[in-house]
């Protein structure tokens, strides 16, 4: 994930619901171009935090011992307002239904007190190494990434946080396990 389109989680309850904001700024190198005289956050970018705030809820349901999750499927899409600088988009991912690998999501973008977007996700969850696609050194090296970027977003104040915790267990055959 090389761009991130959320600032910080406030709420987080594994396997239910996860609360994260993106402040829209000036700032923003997109916004010269989308548009000049109407900079607004694109829809595209909208339904990015969206999956990333869905996707932080299923590495931490799962305690971060899969690599991978990816957007399989976005249904209902509605955008409802523009996000514009100087607004917040509040971003709520709350976990509706699981099948074998994938998760389904119901989404929504808030600014203030309305709606801006919303969204039924699926996201698949898997491991490489489980689908012969890498050895699985490099899922133990997403891992710790992915972990690393997930305690950035996680907001301090936020008691479930410093309950986060790594454990190397030897029979694990070196993949990390999270606990709470």
């Amino acid at each position: 994930m090389r761009f991130s389109q959320l600032d910080r989680i406030i709420e987080l309850v594994p396997g239910e619901r996860l609360v994260a904001v993106k402040s829209l700024t000036l700032a923003e190198e997109y916004l010269q171009d989308h548009f000049p005289r109407f900079p607004v956050m694109p829809g595209v970018l909208m339904m990015e935090a969206m999956f990333q705030a869905s996707m932080w809820l299923v590495y931490a349901t799962d305690g971060f011992t899969r690599s991978s999750v990816v957007l399989n499927e976005a249904r209902q899409v509605k955008f409802h307002d523009f996000v514009e600088p100087g607004s917040q988009l509040r971003v709520t991912s709350n976990w509706t239904k699981t099948d074998d690998n994938l998760v389904m999501l119901q989404t929504q973008g808030d600014i203030d007190d309305h709606i801006a977007v919303r969204a039924r996700l699926v996201l698949d969850r898997f491991n490489l190494a489980d689908r012969g696609l890498m050895d699985e050194s490099v899922d133990e090296y997403l891992i710790q990434e992915r972990l690393k970027i997930f305690r950035r977003l996680q907001d301090a104040r936020n008691l479930y946080n410093s309950q986060f915790a790594i454990s190397n267990d030897p029979n694990r055959n070196g993949n990390p396990r999270v606990t709470t």
